[in-house]
C-alpha cells in the first residue's frame, strides 16, 4: 500500500463559493498561486456555474487567465505539473472550459468536475433536478471532456446524511457511484457534506465501498471529501488512511462551510484544514508532497482575505 497520500485543496472554489462578502479576483489568484507555492497535488481553481446560483465565482473566465501566467512554475522535476480542476454542472460550464483552455500550452484545466448527491432530496434543492437527471447531464460532459484529454471526477454529496432525509444508507452511495462509473468518471469522490461522519460511519462506508469491488481506493481513482462541522473530520480522515484511502479534499485555512450545515446565527465550520489532513498524514506514518512553511504562508493569505470580506459584508449599528 502506497505510503504517498494525494492532496487537492479546493479552498479556492469550495472554500469560496458560500462567501457573503467581496473577494477580489486578484486574491484568488495569489491564493491559486501561494498553495501551488505550498506544493499541494491539485487545486480546484473555480467553477464554471451560473452567476444567479453562486455569484462569487462570476469571475471564473477571469481566475483561470490569471492562474494561467504561473501555471508552468507550478511543475515538479521529474513529476508532472500541479493539476487545477474545475467544477461543471452542465455542457454550458464545459463550454468555459473549452474557452479557459483554448489556444493555451499547457492548458489551464487538466480534470473536470460533475457533482450529484446520494439523497434524492439533497439533488433537487443543489442541481434542481433529481439523481438521474443530473447524471443524464454529465453525459456530453464527460464525452467532451475525454476528447480534450481532461479527466472527469464524480462528486457524491450527503454520503453519510441529508439535512432534509437524515441518514443515508450505504447502499444508496454506491448505487449513486455505479451510475457514475457506468457513465464514465475517471474518479469518485465521496463527499461528507455536512460534515455528519464519524469514524465508525466513515468506516461502514469504506468498508462497504471495498467489498463492492467497483472502485479502487488508488489516489487516482478514489477521494475523500470531509467537513469539520463537528470536530471529528481529523478522526475520520485517520480511519479512512487505516483503510486504504490516499486521496482527499481540504481547504486551507478550514475555509467552506456547507449553508445547508448552518444555522440562522451561526455558520458551520468548513472543508478538513488542509494543516490538519496534513498533521493526521504524519502521525500515521504517512507522508505528503506539501511544503509546511508554504502552507503556512496560504492560510495566513487566505484567512486575512476572507476575514476582510466577511468584515465588510457584515451589516453595521449606526447610533
Amino acid at each position: 500500500m502506497p505510503d504517498l497520500v494525494r492532496i487537492t485543496d479546493v479552498s479556492p472554489r469550495d472554500g469560496l463559493q458560500n462567501e457573503p462578502g467581496v473577494i477580489a479576483t486578484s486574491d484568488k489568484v495569489r491564493l491559486i498561486e501561494l498553495l501551488c507555492a505550498a506544493n499541494v497535488d491539485e487545486i480546484e481553481v473555480t467553477s464554471f456555474v451560473s452567476p444567479k446560483w453562486v455569484p462569487q465565482l462570476v469571475d471564473a473566465p477571469d481566475v483561470i487567465a490569471g492562474a494561467a501566467a504561473f501555471k508552468p512554475a507550478s511543475s515538479r522535476a521529474g513529476t508532472s505539473a500541479i493539476a487545477f480542476s474545475a467544477l461543471v454542472p452542465n455542457e454550458k460550464g464545459m463550454d468555459g472550459v473549452t474557452l479557459a483552455n483554448s489556444g493555451r500550452s499547457p492548458r489551464v484545466i487538466d480534470k473536470v468536475s460533475v457533482f450529484t448527491a446520494a439523497s434524492e432530496t439533497f439533488a433537487r434543492r443543489n442541481t434542481n433536478a433529481s439523481i438521474a437527471e443530473s447524471i443524464e447531464r454529465f453525459a456530453p460532459v464527460i464525452r467532451r471532456s475525454h476528447e480534450q484529454g481532461l479527466r472527469v471526477r464524480g462528486y457524491v454529496s450527503t454520503i453519510i446524511a441529508c439535512p432534509f432525509e437524515g441518514p443515508i444508507a450505504p447502499d444508496a452511495v454506491l448505487s449513486v457511484v455505479d451510475r457514475l462509473l457506468d457513465a464514465g468518471v475517471d474518479e469518485i469522490d465521496l463527499g461528507d457534506t455536512i460534515g455528519a461522519a464519524t469514524p465508525e460511519t466513515i468506516g461502514v462506508l469504506l468498508r462497504r465501498t471495498i467489498a463492492a469491488g467497483r472502485v479502487s481506493l488508488s489516489p487516482e481513482a478514489f477521494t475523500l471529501h470531509l467537513h469539520d462541522t463537528r470536530g471529528l473530520a481529523g478522526a475520520c480522515a485517520a480511519e479512512a488512511l487505516r483503510l486504504g484511502v490516499r486521496s482527499f479534499d481540504s481547504a486551507i485555512a478550514g475555509l467552506g462551510g456547507c449553508p445547508y450545515a448552518s444555522t440562522p446565527t451561526s455558520r458551520a465550520p468548513g472543508n478538513i484544514d488542509t494543516s490538519l489532513l496534513i498533521s493526521v498524514i504524519e502521525r500515521a506514518g504517512l507522508r505528503t508532497r506539501v511544503n509546511a512553511e508554504a502552507l503556512r504562508d496560504a492560510a495566513a493569505f487566505a484567512s486575512r482575505v476572507v476575514g476582510e470580506a466577511r468584515a465588510s459584508a457584515t451589516p453595521r449599528n449606526h447610533a
